[in-house]
């Protein structure tokens, strides 16, 4: 989420200005230095491994279907929709990417989308983009892929009901588990206090989950129907184009 500045004296003023977000992007300038030291080392040691990790399972396989991925993510994330307060939310797209491409080229994807908002369009400051990738990459892709998995094998791996089930938990709580993440980093940086950035992120995110997991569901229920194959995680009876081997786990 992005979040203006701290101005006004009182608690109702901390908190206007703490939820004047459009996205879950931080801006340059509210994260002190260790804060952003320790998530780009994070990041980068992410980006690094994932790429290792694509490059072993998929090698060019995957590769039409990340670029394919990326631009409907980005495109979709251009549109804002509303939610009381006067604020906005958009699609994030960790679980969606997950859900197609798996936990490391997805997070790839994310990452890409990421650089290009930063660099095109000030979308999330640049010296703080580790963490923002931290918090939408790692947490929004990785653990929004491990929780869709989770749940959609204990409800019906091969169903259409039980995509639907982990992806929409799944979407839910990657937005929120970041936005609490996000907080938590706002405030060992000295940006604002804990319990009023917790409380700002946490009740707007709660909204702004909804329209991430419906947005997700809708998205992966037509390729569900359309095209199968495509998931990372297919039905069984569907060999996947970029399957790779079992042994990961």
């Amino acid at each position: 989420m992005e979040t203006i500045p701290f101005m006004g004296t009182s608690s109702f003023g901390w908190l206007y200005w703490v939820i004047q977000p459009l996205a879950l992007h931080i801006p340059d300038g509210f994260l002190n230095l260790p804060v952003i030291l320790i998530t780009w080392i994070i990041a980068l040691s992410l980006i690094t491994v994932a790429t290792k990790r694509s490059q072993a399972e998929y090698q060019e396989r995957a590769v039409p279907l990340m670029g394919v991925c990326a631009a409907f993510i980005f495109a979709a994330q251009m549109i804002n929709f509303p939610i009381p307060g006067g604020t906005s939310g958009h699609l994030l797209g960790g679980t969606l990417a997950g859900a197609l491409l798996g936990p490391w080229a997805g997070s790839l994807v994310m990452v890409a989308v990421f650089i290009v908002q930063a660099v095109l369009f000030q979308d999330g400051g640049l010296t703080v983009l580790g963490a923002n990738i931290f918090n939408m990459g790692l947490i929004g892709t990785f653990g929004g892929y491990y929780l869709y998995r989770t749940v959609r094998f204990a409800t019906g791996r091969d169903t259409l009901r039980g995509m639907t089930i982990g992806a929409a938990i799944a979407a839910w709580t990657s937005v929120m588990v970041a936005s609490v993440v996000c907080a938590l980093q706002l405030a060992v940086s000295g940006t604002v206090p804990l319990m009023v950035g917790l409380t700002a992120m946490a009740s707007w995110h709660i909204v702004i989950g909804i329209g991430e997991a419906l947005i997700t569901v809708v998205a992966l229920s037509f390729i569900w129907r359309t095209r199968p194959d495509l998931f990372y995680d297919p039905p069984r009876k569907i060999k996947s184009p970029v399957s790779r081997p079992v042994s990961r786990y």
